[in-house]
């Protein structure tokens, strides 16, 4: 009964304040409402506790509405700040989706074969990420760990879970509070490219940081 009242708080706070003008805010709205639901539902089965069930409720909204326009203006300057500091990074790379902004970080050059060890040679990305980041405290944010298709289930699980932590670590450190963070890992099961290839199992191998408008 609390995880469904958490549920539908997250549903009303995301509609909140949003009185629709024409059917393209009306579907937005319901894009809004209906992502907030789905990511909620997702951060409570994976995170199993409140805090995973408000991040999910946001990255949901933020994907499914466009929100309110000082919402856009908000992410908008948030992507622009965050491009020009990671301009000339050969590590990472920024991405838009809606009201979702996704930094991607390279597993390759983040971490050695194995190891949940972030390499000091991304430190100066991640200081970048964290001075942008720490601009908008009404952000979430959820770092996300993915691997390779190869090698068990069980093994890339835990391995991409304690990479995230590991990034998240390097956030809160560098004045990020923990409370906006969430951090899991999905090993193989999200990749992004073929693992039959060597290039494709590159790609698949990462830590995505995704940023989300809080819904509180």
């Amino acid at each position: 009964m609390k995880k469904m009242q958490v549920l539908c708080c997250v549903g009303l706070m995301a509609l909140a304040g949003c009185v629709p003008q024409n059917r393209t805010q009306q579907g937005a709205m319901v894009g809004t409402g209906g992502g907030a639901v789905v990511g909620a539902l997702l951060g409570q089965a994976i995170g199993h506790n409140t805090t995973s069930t408000l991040v999910g409720g946001a990255i949901g909204a933020a994907v499914g509405g466009l929100g309110g326009v000082g919402i856009g203006n908000m992410m908008d300057k948030q992507e622009q700040q965050m491009n020009q500091a990671l301009a000339n990074s050969n590590a990472a790379a920024v991405k838009r989706e809606g009201n979702l902004l996704a930094i991607t970080l390279k597993g390759d050059v983040s971490f050695d074969t194995n190891s949940a060890t972030v390499r000091q040679g991304l430190y100066a990305e991640i200081d970048r990420i964290a001075s942008v980041l720490t601009q908008y405290p009404q952000t979430v944010i959820r770092v996300e760990g993915h691997t390779d298709g190869v090698g068990s289930e069980t093994y890339n699980l835990d391995l991409s879970n304690r990479r995230a932590m590991a990034v998240k670590a390097l956030l809160v450190q560098r004045g990020i509070a923990d409370a906006r963070i969430e951090a899991i890992g999905y090993g193989k099961s999200m990749p992004v490219a073929t693992n039959d290839t060597e290039a494709g199992r590159q790609m698949n191998r990462r830590v995505e940081i995704k940023v989300a408008p809080s819904q509180s």
